[in-house]
């Protein structure tokens, strides 16, 4: 049934399943979590899991192709595996063991605006306030920072689940108003660690662009997913000396290593990368509102979390941030094209002939062909992978 979509079902049906995938995530690290595993071993764990997936599917598919890996980019790989992916979920999972999964979802919308600040500091975007996209811009990024604030320091009243058959009894249902002030305390700390670890996955997905001259995409990934396992290793035997809390078990913890290892690391990467090919990523990262929606569902109707008010409103202020930003760099694309057109109506010069001969080379290839219809996957390599 995918397979007689056309391309652009296709990657609607991609980026939904991708959505439902990191919600999933979110709902049962959290009751792993809350069922007393420890965060920094969950975390080496899962990056052992996709490493030990990936690691034969590189050999298999690279192994003829890929370049050679040198001591210095694996030196790279390393610097970078340790604080965009190691240090990214140390710190996204020890914020949500003191908060919840719904906040975690909502918090994922700031990570492309962090991302488009970091690119604005290295020079790699721009932001111009005299101009109108330059403050639509920059109220994006005040929405991002309210968003955070409010879902922070403002619970408000709580939506209880019309479902009370959790499947799991013990996850995070047990928010109330009536918080000790010190549950309150841990509550703030836990958004802070969640918005750092986003800030660090800003700043990787910002300095990645070099690295991907280097090496493959999937070479890439499982080196620096192979380096954060030895990395995350290291952090849970000099914080957990109890090995007994190392034990796995037929439990939601073993469900949610193999999930997050296999279904978001592994097959939620290949999905992410197919998408980006066909769509773009800006496609990819309009649709990130979906797992904070999802979330909302998942966490309510199967462990019957209470959602707070104060979550909903930082939540919408969130994705209104993301969009705001999303909105002014596509009126600042249309300036640069109505610029580049105004500029190729006054001269004649060769440069600016060039969408009148893409025109007519279109035609001619029209006339050969006429019968001909674009396969959607003729022009993307890695989705014959």
């Amino acid at each position: 049934m995918f397979a007689k979509m056309g391309g652009t079902a296709k990657a609607y049906a991609a980026v939904v399943l991708i959505r439902l995938m990191y919600s999933g995530m979110h709902v049962m690290s959290k009751v792993a979590l809350d069922q007393g595993m420890n965060p920094l071993v969950f975390v080496f764990y899962r990056h052992t899991t996709a490493a030990l997936v990936l690691i034969p599917i590189t050999f298999l598919f690279e192994r003829r192709k890929a370049k050679p890996v040198t001591f210095k980019i694996g030196w790279k790989m390393f610097i970078h595996a340790l604080y965009g992916v190691t240090a990214c979920g140390v710190l996204f999972n020890l914020g949500l063991n003191y908060a919840s999964a719904t906040s975690s979802s909502a918090l994922y919308n700031v990570q492309p605006v962090v991302t488009f600040i970091l690119a604005v500091i290295f020079g790699m975007e721009t932001l111009k306030l005299t101009r109108f996209h330059g403050k639509v811009k920059f109220a994006g990024i005040l929405f991002c920072i309210a968003g955070v604030t409010v879902l922070a320091f403002y619970e408000g009243p709580m939506f209880r689940s019309f479902n009370h058959h959790h499947l799991f009894q013990n996850g995070s249902s047990s928010q109330s108003g009536a918080e000790e002030t010190h549950s309150k305390k841990q509550w703030v700390l836990g958004i802070f660690l969640m918005t750092l670890s986003n800030v660090l996955a800003g700043l990787w997905t910002v300095l990645q662009g070099p690295l991907i001259e280097d090496t493959s995409k999937l070479m890439n990934t499982t080196l620096q997913i192979s380096c954060a396992s030895v990395q995350a290793f290291l952090v849970a035997v000099a914080t957990e000396r109890d090995f007994s809390k190392w034990k796995l078990g037929w439990n939601i913890g073993l469900v949610a290593i193999i999930y997050s290892g296999i279904i978001v690391t592994a097959l939620s990467y290949y999905m992410q990368m197919w998408t980006i090919a066909k769509r773009g990523p800006v496609f990819l990262a309009m649709s990130m509102p979906l797992t904070f929606v999802f979330t909302i569902v998942i966490s309510s109707f199967i462990i019957g979390d209470a959602v707070s008010l104060g979550s909903v409103f930082a939540g919408v202020l969130l994705v209104g941030g993301l969009y705001n930003v999303f909105w002014g760099k596509s009126i600042e694309e249309r300036d640069d094209l109505t610029k580049i057109s105004a500029a190729g109506g006054g001269g004649n010069k060769p440069g600016l002939e060039l969408p009148q001969q893409q025109q007519q080379q279109q035609s001619k290839a029209g006339q050969e062909a006429p019968g001909q219809v674009p396969d959607d996957d003729d022009d993307d390599p890695e989705a014959k992978v």
